[in-house]
C-alpha cells in the first residue's frame, strides 16, 4: 500500500495537551494498529528523506507530505517495535515555523513572531550551544 493511503486510513487524533499552542494529531502504533505506517515514515527517514527542524531547544527530523509535517519522538532507527510509538504530524504553517519554532512563537497560526529566525541560523546556534 503507498504512504498517502497509510495515512488516509490511519485514525489520526488530536493531541488535546497542546490543543491551543501548538494544534497536531497523532497514532499509536499498537493500540491504533499502525505498524506498517509507522514502518513506512521510519525508512522514509532513515533513507534520508527527513528534513532537520527545531521545536524550541529539541532537534528533530520531519517528512513532508502533502499539507502536514510528520515525526517521531525518537530518532527511526531507535524505534522499538514492541514498545507504544507515537507518529505525529501537523498542518503546515507554510513559513520558517514549518523549520524552527524559536522563543516567543504561540503556535497560533495568525500569531507570526516579529524577528522570525531563519532555519540555518537557528539550527548553527542551537549546535553551537550544543558544544559550548
Amino acid at each position: 500500500m503507498k504512504l498517502s493511503e497509510l495515512i488516509d486510513r490511519a485514525p489520526w487524533r488530536e493531541a488535546t495537551t497542546y490543543r491551543k499552542t501548538w494544534p497536531h494529531e497523532y497514532v499509536l502504533l499498537h493500540k491504533d494498529n499502525q505498524r506498517e505506517l509507522l514502518e513506512a515514515v521510519c525508512e522514509r527517514l532513515n533513507h534520508g528523506e527527513g528534513v532537520p527542524c527545531r521545536f524550541f531547544a529539541m532537534r528533530n527530523q520531519y517528512l513532508f507530505i502533502g499539507g502536514y509535517k510528520y515525526w517521531l519522538m525518537i530518532p527511526p532507527d531507535q524505534v522499538d517495535w514492541e514498545n507504544e510509538e507515537v507518529l505525529n504530524r501537523a498542518r503546515l504553517y507554510r513559513d520558517r515555523r514549518d523549520f524552527v519554532i524559536q522563543d516567543g512563537d504561540t503556535g497560533i497560526w495568525y500569531d507570526y513572531p516579529a524577528n522570525p529566525a531563519k532555519p540555518d541560523q537557528a539550527v548553527v546556534q542551537q549546535e553551537d550551544a550544543n558544544h559550548a
